[in-house]
């Protein structure tokens, strides 16, 4: 058995209840890493290392992944959370949030987790939420920083970082500055048609 099937036959989750009606069946931990370790080998029998490096690479870095979010919510459900209850301390983390989201286990619709993701960072990184347009996937933010351009990059790199782990669908981000309206429309000014008497 392979480093990498071991790794998640050991660690994998137990079978528990299926994810929707649509599950056929509930996956466990030893039918997981019997499926992984017969992936492994069927690359290891190509004589293709560099293929079977990488595919054994994505096994840990996966399991490294979601190791981090089990371990992040168990001790969330075990530490002092606020009168939100465990719940809003598990929506509120933004690892956890990333793998609800993944699953498409997630209980709060798009803009919700837009605004999470603006109150997780509200305090160093002010940004209200101008528009989203749901079909494209565009998002434009109102920012309330009026520093000097460098900071106020950094700040908006912090803000879309934080979108992006809560909102994933938010595919491309807009800035504007507090209180930018839209510039007027320009007037087209011609000559002035001529009277009646200086065109007689």
């Amino acid at each position: 058995m392979s480093a990498g099937a071991t790794t998640v036959q050991a660690a994998a989750p137990q079978a528990g209840a299926p994810r929707g009606a649509a599950s056929a069946a509930v996956p466990n931990a030893e039918a997981t890493g019997r499926r992984v370790e017969e992936v492994l080998d069927r690359l290891a029998q190509r004589d293709d290392r560099e293929a079977s490096a990488a595919a054994e690479e994505l096994v840990r870095v996966l399991m490294d992944f979601y190791g981090a979010g089990l371990a992040r919510i168990m001790h969330l459900l075990g530490s002092g959370t606020d009168d939100g209850g465990p719940r809003s301390a598990l929506l509120g983390d933004d690892l956890v949030t990333s793998l609800l989201v993944l699953h498409d286990l997630h209980p709060e619709d798009t803009a919700a987790r837009i605004g999470r993701a603006l109150d997780s960072v509200r305090r160093q990184h002010p940004a209200e939420v101008a528009e989203f347009d749901g079909d494209t996937g565009t998002l434009r933010l109102r920012s309330g920083d009026s520093g000097c351009p460098s900071t106020s990059r950094q700040a908006q790199q912090a803000v879309e970082a934080a979108v992006s782990c809560f909102a994933p669908e938010v595919t491309s981000m807009q800035w504007e500055t507090a209180g930018e309206r839209p510039e007027p429309a320009l007037l087209q000014i011609s000559r002035r048609p001529p009277t009646a008497a200086t065109a007689s």
